[in-house]
């Protein structure tokens, strides 16, 4: 599967962001991926946040605070960041649920701790931000105004291997 990690970057400020404000149950009737599409983020509430906006429609990197993906446990919250096409989340935490169906996805959950994190909000406070992610390296580059900051994040090597697959699916598909 040929995916990009990084891109424009979107920044939640909040720790603790739930899988129903990720994208509410009131859609999990839905059959395709496609139909969760005009959903995501819609019941977030942060200040300044427009789930309609244009920020949001250009991300393709999510940076936000510890807990993401809190609450009930389900892969529609992963399919909505993919459809999309936010395939990358930076985080200093994740629930585990969540944080192992985006790896079954196919798509990156990076772990950083909350100093590193702190840095990449300073720099978005001067502008925008792109972020490029090195997967096999394991690092990342956020860069906007003029700067650049450099990360190495964790990944174990089961979860890189579903990430360079496409996903679980895909994963098993090659092997059995």
């Amino acid at each position: 599967m040929n995916r990009t990690f990084g891109g424009p970057a979107i920044f939640l400020d909040r720790s603790d962001i739930n899988t129903d404000e990720i994208i509410p149950a009131r859609y999990l009737t839905e059959v395709t991926k496609e139909a969760l599409q005009p959903y995501l983020l819609e019941d977030l509430t942060l200040g300044g946040f427009d789930p309609r906006g244009e920020v949001l429609k250009q991300a393709a990197v999510i940076v936000t605070r510890k807990n993401f993906g809190c609450g009930s446990s389900r892969e529609h919250a992963p399919w909505a960041l993919e459809v999309n096409g936010i395939y990358t989340v930076i985080a200093e935490g994740y629930a585990r649920i969540f944080r192992q169906n985006m790896f079954n996805c196919g798509m990156l959950a990076i772990e950083l701790p909350a100093a590193d994190i702190d840095r990449l909000f300073a720099l978005q406070q001067q502008g925008s931000v792109a972020v490029v992610v090195d997967l096999d390296q394991q690092r990342l580059t956020a860069s906007g105004s003029g700067q650049e900051l450099h990360f190495e994040f964790p990944l174990a090597p089961f979860d890189k291997a579903l990430v360079k697959a496409g996903g679980w699916v895909e994963f098993a598909d090659a092997r059995y």
